[in-house]
């Protein structure tokens, strides 16, 4: 297998930091430029009626579809809050054929809709399962959250398997690693490269390690976190991205 890119972004919606204004455009073009095989994508908005009309700039599609254009020719979502105007939830892009993808519910509590979208991805001629996530805010939420990723995977999933696991975890206080290893033999990709997770929020000057990538089967090659220049017009969090071999 050729070195395989990958990224996970939480992008705020499609609007920039304290939602002053659209950035969907400025955000796709960021992404094409990462040339990432696969992208995790968080809070991405499947449908919102008012954006639409209060936004001469806003899209009429999904913002996965948007955002996935021709450049990624594979994409799937995951719904998870639902309300009048429309949804938002989790979704991952890929230039090679998702063979497979299912949303799992893994909220806490009603007042948080959180989800786990996995998808089963063909990489020459061997499928690598991609688990996109964003879990709460809340500790009480997030050890449920991780209690739920855990049994899904090892139910659900070979321990042989090839495995990617991204997104925004909340986990403020540097907790999940340690589990996620022991569990399931994942690795935070810069936890192997720097001894430590990335920090990527707030953006504009990154304090906190919330957002992940975590592998399993995969010998990391490098991985950047993406601020400052353009980067820093668009979400609150920062992108990260990783060179992946298979080990």
């Amino acid at each position: 297998m050729t070195p395989l890119k990958i990224a996970t972004y939480n992008i705020h919606k499609g609007f920039s930091q304290f939602n002053r204004r659209v950035v969907l455009h400025e955000l796709r073009e960021r992404l094409r430029e990462l040339d990432a095989d696969i992208v995790f994508l968080q809070e991405v908005q499947g449908e919102h009626a008012g954006h639409v009309q209060r936004h001469t700039d806003y899209p009429v599609e999904p913002q996965y579809e948007f955002l996935a254009d021709h450049f990624w020719a594979h994409h799937a979502y995951g719904m998870n809050a639902v309300y009048d105007e429309g949804h938002h939830g989790n979704a991952i892009l890929s230039r090679f054929p998702i063979v497979q993808a299912v949303n799992k519910d893994v909220s806490a509590h009603r007042f948080e809709s959180r989800g786990l979208l996995h998808c089963e991805v063909e990489v020459g001629g061997q499928r690598i399962h991609c688990l996109c996530a964003h879990f709460g805010l809340f500790a009480r939420g997030r050890r449920a959250q991780t209690h739920a990723l855990v049994e899904y995977v090892q139910s659900e999933i070979s321990p042989q398997a090839p495995l990617l696991i991204a997104g925004d975890f909340n986990d403020w206080r540097n907790r999940l690693s340690r589990t996620l290893a022991a569990e399931l033999g994942v690795q935070d990709v810069f936890d192997q490269l720097e001894g430590k997770p990335a920090r990527s929020f707030p953006s504009r000057i990154p304090l906190f390690r919330l957002d992940r990538i975590y592998v399993r089967g995969f010998r990391v090659q490098y991985c950047d976190v993406h601020i400052g220049g353009k980067w820093k017009r668009l979400s609150d969090h920062a992108a990260l991205s990783a060179q992946l071999a298979r080990s």
